[in-house]
């Protein structure tokens, strides 16, 4: 093969559908964002907080609920992790007083997150710092055009996801 993603096949490949020139720069656009904006937010919320981004993300979405409270299986979803990796760093949260996890009682093995006070508060002292990050690493140069778009796009690969 001449290349990964843009050459011809010559073995017994031949029925792979190659990019084109014009989608390879698109997928290689995607893959940047893809892994150099989390590395980027990571960093700097590490750099200005007490916090990893994905933490942020935990906190903030349990800060969205009414009652700062979520079952486990919804909230990684929510924070497009495995059920494992939020279970670790709930553990995590937990040890700092950030949050709590509590049995739903009944069948199963159900487990409700508890954004506590402490958390709550670490959130919000973490919002600004996030949310202006957001704007100079990806909002601001985007017209509203493109920021539909993105939208776009991005519900789309969801539901390609969700599919799969």
């Amino acid at each position: 093969m001449e290349g990964a993603c843009t050459g011809q096949p010559t073995g017994p490949a031949t029925e792979t559908r190659w990019l084109s020139r014009d989608e390879r720069a698109a997928w290689l656009a995607t893959s940047a964002i893809m892994i150099s904006l989390p590395a980027a937010l990571d960093a700097r919320m590490q750099r200005e907080t007490r916090l990893t981004f994905f933490e942020y993300m935990v906190l903030s979405v349990l800060s969205e609920e009414p009652d700062h409270t979520m079952q486990m299986s919804g909230l990684a979803t929510r924070t497009s992790a495995s059920l494992s990796r939020l279970s670790h760093v709930a553990g995590r949260l937990e040890k700092r007083g950030l949050l709590s996890r509590a049995r739903i009682p009944g069948s199963g093995r159900r487990t409700n997150a508890i954004l506590t006070e402490a958390g709550y508060e670490e959130v919000v002292e973490a919002a600004p710092g996030h949310v202006a990050a957001v704007r100079e690493y990806l909002m601001d140069g985007l017209d509203p055009h493109e920021l539909a778009t993105l939208r776009r796009i991005g519900t789309a690969v969801e539901a390609a996801i969700d599919r799969g």
